[in-house]
């Protein structure tokens, strides 16, 4: 094994058990107590809820048919996520190993639970934000990476051609 690929599965690796015991240990709380309402600051609530849609808990549907079609498609996007990351480099391999590893925690849960447990409540007075987890935070984080990586990538390409 390269060291390349000692340093991808060791990210991924990182990222995904910090989503799975920040995860556990909010589920555990919510089977003591049978709710999860937690307010750390002014701003920041954990709040657990089961997520059966895709992110922010779009397209959240009972009927077991989508569900398993949006499943197998998370599936398909992660595959498509692992492969470009064997074709790039520098920032915008680290980007798409942040997707990763935030999404094959999440594709674990939809599994697993057949819900994803968000549980990260930020808000300002009665404005809030959707609820999310760890796993989001670094798939949020990897996309805006992506994108900087795409968007001065291509003007420093332009300029040297």
């Amino acid at each position: 094994m390269s060291q390349k690929n000692i340093l991808n599965f060791t990210l991924i690796a990182i990222i995904f058990f910090a989503d799975r015991v920040s995860k556990i240990y909010i589920i555990n709380i919510a089977e003591i107590r049978n709710f999860v309402d937690i307010y750390i600051t002014s701003y920041l609530n954990f709040f657990l809820i089961w997520n059966k849609g895709i992110a922010f808990g779009l397209f959240s549907f009972e009927e077991s048919l989508v569900y398993k079609i949006i499943t197998g498609i998370i599936a398909f996007v992660t595959i498509v996520i692992f492969v470009m990351i064997q074709k790039n480099d520098g920032l915008k391999r680290y980007s798409l190993l942040s997707i990763f590893g935030g999404s094959i925690s999440n594709l674990f849960d939809r599994i697993y639970y057949s819900a994803v447990p968000d549980f990260i409540d930020i808000h300002i007075n009665n404005f809030h934000w959707f609820v999310f987890n760890v796993a989001d935070i670094f798939i949020t984080l990897g996309v805006i990476c992506l994108i900087y990586a795409e968007i001065f990538d291509n003007k420093r390409e332009k300029k040297t051609t």
